[in-house]
């Protein structure tokens, strides 16, 4: 097991607002979808979109020149079931899988082995505690202890354990989240991806996240000297930061040209 770099501790504790127009029409935007641009519910599947967030998202496609992706930890499968109708750019499962601006999808070469006996061991934490819930995305597995926050210690311990013997795996430490993936990619290659491709080649990147798992986009956004933006409470790399994501619906519809 490896340790991922969106596990150490971070220096800044970001204050600043984001800028509102900066050259936004050369802006590359990349945005986090959970904790993000919607507020996180107690099971992955019974989040809520906000009527808004598609308008929202179209004004920014139509500013800044199609140079949007959403980067996320769910499959792009399922953005595109809850941002029906859109299909954007998209890098799904932390990057393992890339929907570029054609609609190509490239999936990065990963290896699952180890991961049956690790999906029955969280399967048998389910069926012991109800409140606990495993999200199986094939070649990642997470563990959402949202309804259970005193159980943090205990199953960060359990889940490092079991994973330490399976080489190429990293535990992702995300809000009342672990997860087990491969260790080869994160947010950070998937916008280093983007940036090569137009539109978004040469253009100023602008990346929005909340959590833990979003430092490694952070990090390759401010190699690029864009603009990096923390969603709520927490130290990070990122450069700004908004208080949550109403504020951060509101930015974006001013940077996009005052959508509202």
């Amino acid at each position: 097991m490896t340790i991922s770099a969106s596990q150490a501790t971070f220096r800044q504790s970001v204050g600043t607002a984001p800028p509102a127009h900066p050259h936004a029409a050369a802006w590359a935007l990349f945005l986090d979808f959970d904790g993000t641009l919607i507020d996180f519910a107690m099971t992955p599947d019974a989040v809520v979109v906000p009527p808004k967030l598609r308008a929202i998202l179209v004004a920014c496609i139509e500013a800044f020149g199609g140079a949007v992706a959403i980067v996320s930890g769910r499959p792009i499968s399922t953005l595109d079931t809850l941002l029906d109708p859109l299909r954007l750019p998209a890098a799904g499962l932390h990057g393992l899988e890339l929907r570029m601006p054609d609609g190509t999808v490239e999936e990065a070469a990963h290896r699952v082995s180890g991961l049956a006996e690790l999906r029955a061991r969280f399967r048998s934490l389910v069926r012991e505690d109800a409140r606990l819930v495993v999200e199986d995305k094939g070649s990642s597995l997470a563990l959402h202890f949202r309804r259970a926050p005193e159980r943090e210690r205990e199953l960060r311990e359990l889940v490092a354990g079991a994973t330490t013997p399976h080489d190429g795996h990293e535990v992702m430490h995300g809000k009342m989240v672990l997860e087990v993936r491969p260790a080869h990619s994160n947010k950070g290659t998937a916008i280093a991806r983007f940036l090569q491709t137009p539109p978004f080649a040469g253009r100023t990147p602008v990346f929005a996240g909340d959590d833990i798992t979003d430092e490694d986009g952070f990090a390759v956004v401010n190699r690029h000297g864009g603009i990096s933006v923390k969603v709520g409470a927490g130290e990070s790399e990122a450069t700004c930061r908004v208080p949550d994501v109403a504020a951060l619906h509101d930015w974006l519809a001013t940077a996009a040209g005052g959508l509202n």
